[in-house]
């Protein structure tokens, strides 16, 4: 893999996507009352009761369970209110784990949802509602991707997935064509970044980073080789866990400015990139527990996530091997993710509905309860900007933000 010699790929014609016709899931009386939790006595009438509170069942994932079969055909609709978040009900299998998110920066309203067992839904309300999107040249073979991640700017967008995917619109996501990839790309795509016009930025589990700008027409490495071979150069230089790397990486995220930060898949080290470096740097933890997630806070420094529930924060606003630990109420849960609606304001999400909130750029946090009671790990948090932010989690857990 080096950077004077491109990747070469194919175009392949465009194929039109297919929406799916759905219908709305209406309970019965005796179905809200039996799937509905206890509701604090008030004299407020129902139509006044203050917006922040816990409106309907938090159980519907266990209803949804024993009516799989129908809630596959059922449209997206926001229903239980959580404090500042509303869970939205998805049209798909309770299985399937939501990967990723993103919206047409033009019309800020229409978005796509992205995750497991080939998952692609569509929402033209700003997330409110979503609906199955099909694609054609998605669905010509017998393999069921994971579709892990997507991104747009103006009206071109890119999807990466698994096996190996690469699907590519200029038109919104009215259209999408699939570009055929190299059998000799190192690893699976696991991130992807729209750039410029015709430009994106691809990330593979292996340390791989190319970049394009025509389209995906052709490949340009950014760096001269992948991690397991700058790990076998550097496992002398002191690099806890290097000699048992297994080549890929955990996670994978990416700054504003194209800075990466990566964990390894054990969690026993981690690895940074900047543009213009020839290969990733990787780096001791320098915490006992082994890493879970590292990401990129709003004022450029990084956040480290350790597994059995702590949090630390990097020292400064650069990138820094000194972290310090912060205090969370996790209750022994794993958190999992870290998302940025400002400069201040950030929540935390991870294993049994833990949701975090702190208002002073992560150096304290408090627990929304309201969330407590969702039998879903949360995987994800993504804030498209200030005002849109989403939660993705497991067996279909979508949280949407109101503000």
């Amino acid at each position: 893999m080096t950077s004077s010699t491109p990747l070469q790929f194919i175009d392949s014609s465009s194929s039109a996507a297919a929406t799916t016709a759905v219908t709305r899931l209406t309970l019965s009386p005796l179905q809200r009352r039996r799937f509905s939790p206890p509701r604090a006595a008030s004299s407020t009438p129902p139509q006044q009761q203050p917006r922040r509170v816990f409106l309907t069942n938090t159980t519907a994932l266990s209803l949804s369970l024993s009516m799989s079969p129908l809630l596959s055909t059922l449209p997206a609709k926001s229903d239980d209110l959580l404090s500042e978040w509303e869970r939205v009900y998805l049209p798909i299998d309770p299985g399937v784990v939501l990967l990723d998110i993103a919206f047409v920066p033009d019309d800020p309203n229409h978005g796509f949802l992205l995750g497991t067992r080939q998952t692609i839904l569509e929402t033209k309300d700003a997330g409110q509602t979503w609906v199955p999107r099909e694609i054609a040249s998605a669905e010509e073979e017998d393999f069921n991707y994971r579709f892990n991640s997507i991104s747009f700017r103006g009206k071109e967008g890119w999807i990466v997935g698994k096996p190996a995917i690469l699907l590519y619109t200029n038109d919104a996501g009215e259209n999408w064509k699939r570009i055929p990839l190299s059998s000799q790309l190192p690893g699976d795509m696991v991130y992807i970044k729209a750039t410029g016009e015709n430009s994106a930025e691809m990330v593979t589990d292996e340390g791989a980073i190319y970049n394009t700008s025509n389209g995906g027409y052709n490949w340009k490495a950014a760096v001269q080789e992948t991690v397991s071979a700058t790990l076998n150069r550097t496992v002398s230089s002191g690099i806890s866990g290097a000699s048992y790397y297994t080549g890929t990486f955990n996670t994978v995220n990416r700054s504003p400015d194209g800075r990466y930060v990566a964990v390894s898949s054990r969690g026993n080290f981690y690895l940074t990139w900047e543009p213009g470096q020839a290969y990733w740097q990787p780096h001791n933890r320098t915490i006992a527990r082994r890493i879970q997630n590292m990401g990129w806070r709003a004022d450029g420094g990084l956040w480290l996530l350790v597994r059995g529930g702590g949090l630390y924060l990097s020292k400064g606003s650069g990138m820094s091997e000194d972290f310090e630990e912060v205090s969370v109420q996790s209750r022994g849960f794993g958190i999992l993710d870290v998302g940025y609606r400002s400069q201040d304001e950030a929540w935390a999400a991870g294993g049994s509905g833990i949701l975090l909130r702190s208002t002073n750029g992560g150096k304290t946090w408090t627990r929304d309860k309201a969330a407590d009671n969702i039998a879903a790990n949360l995987y994800s948090v993504k804030f498209i900007d200030d005002k849109t932010g989403f939660v993705l989690g497991n067996d279909g857990v979508l949280l949407r933000y109101l503000g």
